[in-house]
């Protein structure tokens, strides 16, 4: 079975809210503020094109503080440090470490993949960090490849890129449209909402 894994708010903790309220304490005081200046920064076409990789950081950076009428240097310290700020949630990762300690035991049916909508500069940092990486058979950052979830080819690109056969295929995201597109080439996914559920969901599925 192939196990493919997003990476951001599933293996990794991604909080926007929070990282706005720290870069800009005055504009996002609360977090009904901070709510909404975070779907400014992140959910912007803009940021779109950054995952993408067809929008450099430093122009993203310009955009944004332009566009929202912040200051450049916060902008540029909170955009520029994101990379080192990603953190693993240990519950998906205690279950990352089953899952290839059971390949080391002698399962040889089950592969690890990743897709993750993620600039190129952040996708560095991890490769860098994380050895745990290293444990995956393979897998696609869209900056990479200037394609992003859900768009179809991105999910194709994957598929023909390892040879997954669709119905031995598990998709994990925490995004119910990244799923829903996954599910609609054949392949199983699950949406995620905390480690607990996503073992709970997923080991059934590799028994």
């Amino acid at each position: 079975m192939n196990v493919v894994f997003d990476f951001g708010a599933v293996l990794f903790g991604w909080q926007p809210q929070v990282l706005v309220a720290a870069a800009f304490p005055a504009q996002a005081a609360d977090p009904e503020q901070a709510a909404r200046l975070a779907k400014a920064m992140f959910g912007h076409a803009d940021w779109l094109s950054f995952d993408r990789g067809t929008l450099p950081m430093e122009s993203v950076i310009d955009q944004t503080a332009s566009r929202l009428g912040l200051e450049h240097a916060a902008v540029a310290g909170l955009v520029q440090n994101i990379g080192e700020q990603l953190a693993p949630i240990q519950g998906t990762l205690d279950l990352l470490t089953q899952l290839s300690r059971r390949r080391e035991l002698g399962d040889d049916t089950l592969r690890l993949y990743y897709l993750s909508n993620m600039s190129a500069p952040y996708a560095r940092v991890l490769e860098r960090k994380f050895h745990f990486l290293n444990w995956f058979d393979g897998g696609v950052f869209s900056g990479d490849v200037q394609l992003v979830k859900p768009e179809q080819e991105i999910y194709e690109l994957l598929e023909t890129r390892y040879a997954l056969a669709p119905d031995r295929t598990i998709f994990i995201d925490d995004l119910a449209g990244n799923v829903a597109s996954a599910q609609s080439r054949g392949w199983q996914g699950i949406v995620f909402e905390s480690a607990a559920q996503l073992r709970a969901e997923l080991m059934p599925l590799l028994a």
